[in-house]
């Protein structure tokens, strides 16, 4: 990973449950990420591959079908790559934002298993990072996705 730059309110730091693994939360657990989805872990798996997890809640983070709500991917898709854009790149999560986030679902998911989203990163320009990914369940595939986060300005 590059040199890492501060993060405005997130908190990284290895996760004792989970050697190998670090907690990603944001520093005020009342809002969303935490609040909502809960505890989630990441790990570096190469140069540009990151591995983000989720274990999912039920009933809190299950449709009508008892499966993982697509919103919950969805959310963990999008936490995922600000984790993803720190742990490779350094690049702060709390000033970065969203540009586009494309979406396939293809599998349901399973409440009783972790879901992965394991995120690559494509290309890094001056303002944007271009990635890609799946969200996984151990050899089931639930969902794809590509993406485009634009980094901080600096010093902003």
């Amino acid at each position: 990973m590059a040199e890492q730059a501060s993060l405005s309110n997130f908190v990284i730091e290895p996760d004792p449950d989970n050697p190998g693994w670090q907690r990603w939360r944001l520093a005020d657990a009342t809002r969303y990420n935490e609040a909502v989805l809960g505890k989630q872990i990441v790990r570096a798996e190469g140069a540009d591959h990151c591995r983000m997890r989720l274990v999912p809640q039920d009933p809190l983070h299950t449709n009508s079908a008892g499966k993982v709500h697509g919103a919950v991917t969805l959310a963990l898709i999008d936490v995922s790559l600000f984790a993803a854009m720190y742990v490779l790149r350094g690049i702060d999560a709390g000033r970065s934002v969203t540009v586009d986030l494309t979406t396939q679902f293809i599998g349901a998911g399973d409440p009783a298993r972790p879901l992965d989203a394991v995120v690559e990163l494509l290309r890094e320009t001056h303002r944007l990072g271009f990635l890609r990914g799946l969200v996984v369940q151990g050899d089931d595939r639930i969902a794809s996705f590509t993406a485009t986060i634009r980094k901080p300005s600096a010093g902003k």
